[in-house]
């Protein structure tokens, strides 16, 4: 199986960021290219043919491995880096982007003038509680960068779940020291930070 294709990061615009199927469906495909069939890419990394078939091992039952094979670290090492990493990088710089862009004013935002119509409309229609007790109530439309703002939060929730399930399972089959997947994370970042800045000089 060869290594999992994750998509490339999209270019980071407000609009890509207000266009939440497009910001949802990235966000899903990288997930489930790497995070959702993590037992698939760990297994993908066994080399099952290492050692050259032998006819007589048939002639005796063995029992059956408990557990799961671990991984060699080789393996591991690099698709921690290569794959899971850079994958969780470019879901985490999105986030982070469109959060950014969730909590900055938003001046071309189309509802502005449509919402300004309809508050002005409400400070001057009539309450009347006795004659219709709902008339009191109004509900102005969502800021579109409030609407952003609650699905950033959502997914960065969703990215925390899923992180802590995946690096559940590198743990488990890679033998890796590292408990909390961020700090590998964090460690990766800075690790890649300071070869690039080693490569410039």
């Amino acid at each position: 199986m060869a290594a999992p294709t994750t998509p490339s990061a999209p270019k980071l615009t407000p609009s890509f960021c207000f266009n939440r199927t497009a910001l949802q469906d990235f966000l899903r495909i990288s997930r489930s290219a790497v995070d959702d069939t993590i037992s698939q890419n760990l297994n993908a990394l066994l080399s099952p043919s290492q050692d050259v078939w032998d006819p007589h091992s048939t002639s005796q039952r063995l029992p059956r491995p408990t557990g799961k094979r671990a991984i060699p670290a080789p393996a591991c090492t690099s698709f921690k880096q290569n794959v899971l990493f850079p994958s969780w990088q470019a879901r985490s710089d999105v986030l982070a982007y469109c959060g950014g862009v969730a909590t900055s004013p938003d001046p071309d935002d189309p509802d502005h003038i449509l919402r300004e119509v309809e508050d002005a409309k409400a400070r001057e229609r009539v309450v009347n509680e006795r004659l219709d007790p709902y008339s009191g109530r109004y509900f102005p439309r969502e800021v579109r960068t409030e609407a952003l703002a609650a699905l950033v939060r959502s997914e960065l929730m969703v990215e925390s779940i899923v992180r802590s399930r995946t690096w559940g399972m590198v743990r488990e089959r890679c033998s890796d020291d590292e408990y909390d997947g961020e700090k590998a994370l964090d460690k990766w970042r800075r690790e890649k930070s300071t070869s690039t800045t080693s490569a410039l000089l």
